[in-house]
């Protein structure tokens, strides 16, 4: 897919079927309109507004944007998807558990959208299953069976098998930020110690290496290429605990691919080369692991692509 914005052809609007996307997170909403071919036409960014009401009125805003810049009806839209983290009921179109957005019980944020766009359908899906959706939409070769391992205050991956989401059981597919990687390691927020997320996350990166101003992940990547010998340790253990990330994707779902994304990608190429690195000193010693070619899988989310909104609005597509 051609990410960008074309500006030249706004006046088409009347001619295309728009879905609008939105990722809404703790901070941001990401918000993108999709023409009918699958490209990413404009894209807006809205500080959240914490609170049920708040997220409603700050999706809201971004779709009148996109829109607007369009020049259709909001109502002529073919549909809006959202993604928000959180526990989804993508059927009922209702969201709980989402702490980062300030909401604990259970809110129709499909209803109250739609609503206040004046009855545009709005279809609601889990942050990171539509981060899959639309990683799978972009990337340069097609492909059925791919993880989207998000690297942000947490860790949790979004499944994409044999082209279908798998939400599972309880709509908890893909948490493995909790899954014990250290036992009797660091304590974690959910309870338990020695979590995933302890060790591969941006805040377990902060908590280890502090950013002084910077991000904490470009402060310690720096440290570790100037040598400082604890720098490289914390490096080495954070890129292991991803690498360990990568093996259970694998081991469970034997995905094809696994696209890293989240703020930790944002390092780029220095981290795709410590966790490739890692995964390849690891199968030097076991066949088996040789044998499944896990650092060839490895590829970080395209620069500047809106990943979780593409697939926001391939979900107001109904290509969930």
């Amino acid at each position: 897919m051609d990410a960008h914005h074309d500006e030249a052809s706004a006046g088409a609007g009347a001619r295309a079927s728009w879905t609008v996307g939105l990722d809404v997170g703790g901070t941001k909403v990401l918000g993108v309109l999709l023409d009918d071919r699958g490209v990413v036409r404009r894209q807006v960014r809205l500080p959240t507004v914490p609170g049920g009401p708040g997220v409603v009125d700050a999706a809201r805003t971004a779709v009148l944007e996109l829109t607007g810049w369009a020049g259709v009806d909001v109502r002529g839209l073919r549909g809006v998807g959202v993604g928000v983290p959180g526990v989804v009921d993508p059927v009922g179109g209702a969201v709980e558990h989402a702490v980062n957005l300030g909401i604990a019980t259970r809110v129709p944020l499909a209803a109250l959208l739609g609503d206040a766009l004046g009855g545009v359908p709005v279809l609601l899906e889990n942050d990171l299953n539509a981060a899959v959706l639309g990683a799978a939409h972009v990337s340069p070769e097609p492909v059925r069976d791919l993880a989207f391992l998000a690297l942000g205050t947490g860790v949790a991956a979004g499944l994409l098998l044999d082209g279908t989401l798998r939400r599972g059981a309880a709509r908890s597919a893909g948490e493995i930020g909790h899954v014990t990687l250290v036992p009797g390691g660091r304590a974690c927020e959910c309870g338990q110690r020695g979590c995933l997320e302890r060790y591969a996350s941006g805040s377990a990166i902060a908590a280890s290496w502090p950013g002084a101003g910077r991000p904490a992940s470009v402060a310690l990547f720096e440290a570790a290429d100037a040598g400082d010998p604890r720098a490289v340790a914390v490096r080495d253990e954070v890129a292991w605990a991803v690498a360990s990330a990568v093996r259970l994707l694998v081991l469970t779902c034997d995905v094809e691919r696994i696209v890293i994304g989240g703020g930790v990608s944002e390092l780029g190429a220095p981290l795709l080369d410590a966790v490739t690195g890692s995964l390849i000193r690891e199968a030097a010693t076991s066949p088996f692991l040789a044998s499944m070619k896990l650092e060839d899988r490895v590829r970080l989310a395209p620069r500047g692509v809106p990943v979780g909104a593409v697939g926001a609005a391939l979900v107001g597509r109904g290509e969930a």
